[in-house]
Parts: structure tokens; sequence; C-alpha cells
């Protein structure tokens, strides 16, 4: 067994789908868009097979989403790659454009190499390497 995918929902449908494909390879899908409902989504493939569905629609209440605050629920998603190394070229990527580094580069005490990072929707990336 395997996740197959995983949804989130998100104010901009594009600027999610260009960031995960800028910076994490993503291939997206074309477009699917039911104006019945007023939705429209993505789905964005990885290289391991998994995808994340990004899904947006005007009536989705706000959440407070914040790595300070975290609630019970899905709280990140996490990115392996290669190294430590390329952990700290992506951190750096992601800084220099604009994105919020909220976990600086770390060895954690569970054996993992990893920095956070803040999405363009607020939603918590781990950057992973063993």
């Amino acid at each position: 067994m395997k996740i197959e995918h995983i949804a989130i929902w998100v104010k901009d449908l594009e600027k999610s789908r260009t960031f995960y494909q800028k910076y994490f390879g993503a291939v997206s899908n074309e477009k699917y868009h039911n104006p019945v409902k007023n939705f429209q989504s993505y789905f964005l493939s990885f290289e391991n097979g998994c995808r994340l569905e990004i899904m947006t629609k005007p009536d989705i209440k706000e959440s407070e989403n914040s790595y300070e605050s975290q609630q019970y629920g899905i709280i990140h998603l996490a990115f392996s790659v290669d190294n430590k190394q390329k952990v700290d070229e992506l951190t750096e990527t992601l800084r220099k454009d604009g994105y919020k580094v909220a976990g600086e580069p770390r060895t954690t005490g569970d054996g993992y190499y990893e920095s956070v990072i803040l999405d363009p929707e607020n939603n918590i990336i781990e950057i992973v390497s063993q």
C-alpha cells in the first residue's frame, strides 16, 4: 500500500502550482474545472509516484494555518532530497526568492537533516535528507 495523493485547499491555484513545479519538480496535469460547483484543481505528480492535489473554491473557510500555532490534523509535507547540501541549497534558493524559512537547516533528534519553509499559502514544507 502507498499514499496515492494528498489534497490541500489553496487560495491561489496558479501560484501554488508554479511553486511546486519550480522548487520540487512537480509535473502538473491540465486544470480541472467544475463550473457548477465553482471548483478547480490540479494534480501535481512527483518522481516517486505520489501526487499532491491542489484545489480552490471561493467558499472555503479560512484556517489559522500557522507554524507557530499548530492544530490537530495534517501539519506538514516533507520532500526528500539527495543530501544535506541539497537541503541547504534549496533552502537558500527559497529564501532568496522571498519564501519564509521557518526552521533553519539542522539535524533533528530523529536523524533527519531538515529545514522548514512555508509555501505560498503558509503550508509547512520540510526539506529533508537522511
